[in-house]
């Protein structure tokens, strides 16, 4: 977007948890920076998507809306701290907004700098400041900008109502490559321009954002060790509708110019094939000479600064122009309803050579290697050789516009259709004038002062139809404008949004082609030239519609290939968890990391899967073999995994089902899997291998052992027993499974990866990411080709105070017995909140139970961050959920758990089945 007008308002002051109140911004000098807005809901679901958060990450607010937030935004984690010299080498990937809620997970606010991958792929130097929502909504607000300009350049500043320019100190010249975010102290009050700011609603839920800004400090830049600059936004929009009502007052309308002006003056008669001085003419169809036919190609030109015509070439010193849009000479509105006829101009060759028709037989050559013809012909070329190297839409875009500037033009961008970026398939509807083009490249002439307030890349726009883009977009034709007038620029400036925009297109020669391919409209391609180069005229129409056609389908070759990739990626990517569960008694992080730099996934994979018990099963899992047929593979072994483990099956049964499934799927299914399931009320676990590396358990001292498994066979060779082993863990001690990709040396045996994994390496001290990030950077280098997964575990347990267990006989008035036990232990544990619906569940549950098991009933209660109740019996058919309407006097328990619980289920066991449901403390 463009940047804020010269003059700021004095803004208002926001007391967190007042409301609005009149007072001044922060005191002494301002950042004024582009802020991206995203609030999560406590579910963790997107509850806003601003519009720049829009244009920095590439995903379109429609979409985001109510979606998880895990795995939206990668982030990627640096080896260094990124600075002039070099790009930061990518380590590995997490998700963003997830890593954002554990930073604030204390319930204390963070500021800092943390790289993303946007919707395109592309990596983002984001600034980030993050902070928690207190009170029964909860979730996290996190503010966000672009880091890249602001080191660049610095950011831009301002003291009261002026907006001053960045002075740099001399040791800062070479760009502000320290800068990061930060937070002022707290207690300050919320400037209104961050108030407005904020997402709307309900008064508790701005009061609850007011307040957290309020109470955590404000946004703030820190140049260097001494100085930390507030951050207000730096609203594209303000002034704009001051810029409209002034365009009113100081500039007519169309109209009013037509009426004041009066018909167009007639030109002077010239001589044959020479162009007439001044504006070119205006001529209905009635007044129009009749002229051949001509080859219909689209190309539209102006008449003067303001009025878009369609030129046709000079034939027998006669001019013919078609006006577009029907306006005044020197207005560029046309009515809403305006249909634009057809148009036609010349063959290419009538412009390139400037004559009637062909030229004759072996003076062909001169005209094409000699005077602007060749010239012409040698733009072309060039873009056919420097135009679509790679099949990256916005490397391919920037291409184009290198190839133009300062060649053809001193300014062009290449502006997209949205949807086509972000949707996989085309939109059925042509552009209108409520289509979003995003500028994906940008190039100029760098003229000192000249292009300040262009919008820069990545913005998002909609052109109307009475703009020259919004028409070339809308009717696919080529629109020119020899000379921009200031009061065209004006309307042209607010159409798009910034009154700041007309001194960059005013006074200036536009040019704007469609950007058309294999019948879908791209977007478009704009130049512009500075008053000190020839105007654009018809012949560079011409010639430049036919590159933007060849530019056209290399950038949507790009496009297509994107989509093949995105979709691709997206499957791949949903095979793999993208965030560890939270279960009780255990800490856990992992790690994925593709052999094939530009893959997503391959055959390895891993997970963590919650069982009955606040009990948890660890996967590690590696499919023979690379490429997307292992990574397809690797899919059905971890929803076959996630199935079988929903039954409960003990480690060594579930192998074998896994085995027997994948001789079923075919003889190229093979596969290493390690699945260990830990107890955290017994401390135990216990562990099957299919084959895999064995796992190292580093207990509480630093000590790592290499735990010695049966190893089996590899899943879908058959006929190979899996044999499973219980150990018993102490708390604090870690499990580290990994495949072999992380300790297999080249050249050197697997041993010596598995000897360094066993050494000091971790240490169980700290915490599972800080062991995933130790272990990468021990073990894993670049080099390798081989997938990664890593997947560790830390073993903090149940203490015995927290869980009681009882076991109940098959009798009826065991259901009085279990409400009063019941009572009696949330008593004990100080939760009689909690007393009237668990006893009322537990009933419920209860009663259902023994009215089905044979021998058993259990009951257990576990105290953790959350109440969990879990009934089981020897029964193994599995409860379901009927309709209401269709129960009698009984079977309305589950309904009544469904009603009261926050979360419910059910789970077969080895022998029998589990209930449990979960209630907030």
């Amino acid at each position: 977007m463009v940047d804020e007008p010269n003059s700021t308002p004095r803004p208002a002051a926001v007391t967190a948890g007042s409301g609005a109140v009149p007072g001044d911004q922060p005191a002494g000098v301002v950042a004024l920076v582009r802020l991206a807005l995203v609030l999560v809901d406590r579910t963790g679901r997107v509850a806003q998507w601003s519009r720049a958060a829009e244009e920095l990450f590439g995903h379109r607010a429609d979409v985001t809306h109510d979606r998880p937030a895990s795995g939206l935004l990668p982030a990627v984690e640096p080896r260094s701290v990124p600075g002039p010299a070099a790009a930061p080498a990518v380590r590995h990937r997490r998700d963003a907004l997830d890593t954002l809620a554990e930073l604030t997970a204390a319930d204390r606010p963070w500021a800092g700098h943390m790289p993303v991958v946007d919707r395109e792929e592309h990596l983002r130097d984001v600034l980030w400041w993050a902070y928690p929502l207190a009170g029964p909504g909860g979730g996290l607000l996190a503010l966000a900008t672009d880091a890249r300009p602001l080191r660049s350049t610095g950011p831009r500043l301002a003291l009261g109502e002026r907006l001053l320019p960045f002075a740099a100190t001399p040791a800062a010249r070479g760009g502000f490559h320290r800068l990061t975010a930060a937070l002022t102290a707290p207690g300050r009050p919320v400037p209104e321009p961050l108030a407005r700011l904020l997402p709307g609603g309900s008064g508790d839920r701005r009061s609850r954002l007011l307040d957290a800004l309020g109470r955590a400090g404000l946004p703030a830049l820190r140049l260097d060790a001494t100085t930390v600059l507030p951050v207000l936004p730096a609203d594209p929009q303000a002034g704009t509708a001051h810029a409209a009502a002034g365009i009113g007052r100081r500039y007519p309308t169309a109209q009013q110019r037509a009426t004041r002006l009066g018909p167009p003056p007639q030109p002077e008669q010239s001589a044959p094939g020479r162009r007439p001085a001044g504006p070119l003419p205006v001529q209905r169809e009635a007044d129009r000479p009749a002229a051949p036919a001509a080859r219909p190609t689209g190309a539209v030109s102006g008449t003067s600064a303001a009025a878009p015509t369609v030129p046709a070439p000079p034939r027998g010193g006669a001019t013919i122009e078609q006006t577009a849009v029907e306006s005044s000479a020197h207005g560029l509105q046309g009515r809403p309803g305006d249909q634009v006829p057809p148009v036609a101009v010349p063959a290419p060759a009538d412009v390139l050579l400037g004559t009637g028709g062909p030229p004759p037989t072996g003076r062909l050559t001169p005209f094409l290697t000699n005077g602007q013809a060749g010239e012409q012909l040698a733009l072309l070329n060039e873009v056919g050789g420097k135009v679509g190297t790679t099949l990256d839409l916005g490397f391919t875009a920037r291409e184009l516009c290198q190839v133009l500037v300062p060649r053809v033009a001193d300014f062009a961008c290449v502006d997209l259709v949205d949807g086509l970026i972000s949707d996989s398939e085309l939109p059925e509807a042509r552009p209108d004038d409520d289509t979003m083009l995003r500028r994906v490249a940008l190039v100029n002439n760098d003229s000192a002062g000249q292009w300040d307030h262009v919008l820069a890349e990545g913005s998002l726009v909609a052109m109307p139809r009475h703009t020259p883009p919004g028409m070339a977009l809308q009717l696919n034709q080529p629109v020119l404008v020899p000379v921009v007038s200031e009061d065209v620029a004006v309307d042209y400036a607010a159409a798009l949004g910034g009154v700041r925009l007309a001194s960059v297109v005013s006074g200036r020669s536009m040019l704007v082609v469609p950007l058309s391919a294999r019948g879908t409209v791209l977007g478009i391609l704009k130049l512009l030239r500075l008053s000190d180069r020839a105007p654009f005229d018809e012949g560079d129409a011409a010639t430049l519609k036919e590159l933007a056609a060849r530019a056209a389908l290399s950038l949507d070759n790009a496009r297509l290939h994107r989509a093949e990739s995105k979709v691709a990626t997206t499957l791949q990517r949903s095979m793999i968890p993208t965030r560890p569960p939270q279960i009780p008694g255990v800490q856990i992080a992992h790690r994925y990391l593709p052999g094939d730099p530009k893959a997503e996934v391959g055959g390895d994979w891993f997970d963590a899967i919650q069982l009955p018990g606040s009990r948890v099963a660890l996967v590690v899992g590696d499919v023979m073999g690379h490429g997307i047929h292992s990574a397809a593979a690797m899919g059905r072994f971890r929803t076959a995994m996630q199935t079988l483990a929903a039954l409960d099956l003990p480690p060594g049964q579930l192998l074998r089902h896994l085995d027997n499934l994948a001789q079923k799927l075919g003889d190229d299914h093979l596969a290493t899997c390690l699945y260990a399931v830990y107890d955290p009320i017994n401390r135990t676990c216990e562990l099957a291998s299919a084959g895999h590396v064995p796992p190292v358990l580093v207990h509480p001292d630093g000590t790592g052992e290499l735990l010695e498994i049966p190893a089996g066979a590899p899943i879908g060779v058959g006929g190979v027993p899996f044999v499973a082993k219980t150990i018993d863990v102490s708390d604090g001690s870690m499990l580290v499974l990994c495949t072999d990709g992380l300790v297999e040396v080249r050249g050197g045996d697997i041993g010596t990866g598995l000897a360094a994994l066993c050494g000091n390496l971790i240490d169980p001290q700290r915490s599972p990411e800080e062991a995933c990030d130790v272990v990468l950077d021990r073990l894993h280098s670049d080099d390798r080709k081989d997938d990664v997964a890593l997947l560790v575990a830390r073993f903090d347990g149940v203490a015995p105070t927290e869980v009681a267990t009882w076991d109940l006989t098959v009798d009826h008035r065991e259901v009085r017995r279990a409400r009063a036990l019941v009572r009696e232990q949330l008593t004990n544990w100080h939760l009689e909140a909690l007393c009237d619906t668990t006893e009322l569940l537990v009933s419920e549950l209860v009663t259902n139970a023994v009215r089905v098991a044979r021998d058993r009933v259990q009951l257990q209660l576990i105290r953790v961050d959350k109440l969990l109740v879990e009934v089981s019996d020897d029964n193994h058919n599995l409860p379901s959920l009927e309709p209401a309407e269709q129960l009698g006097e009984t079977g309305r328990g589950l309904t009544l758990v469904t009603k009261l619980a926050e979360h419910w289920g059910t789970a077969r066991k080895a022998v029998g089945k589990v209930v449990w449901f979960e209630l907030p403390l």
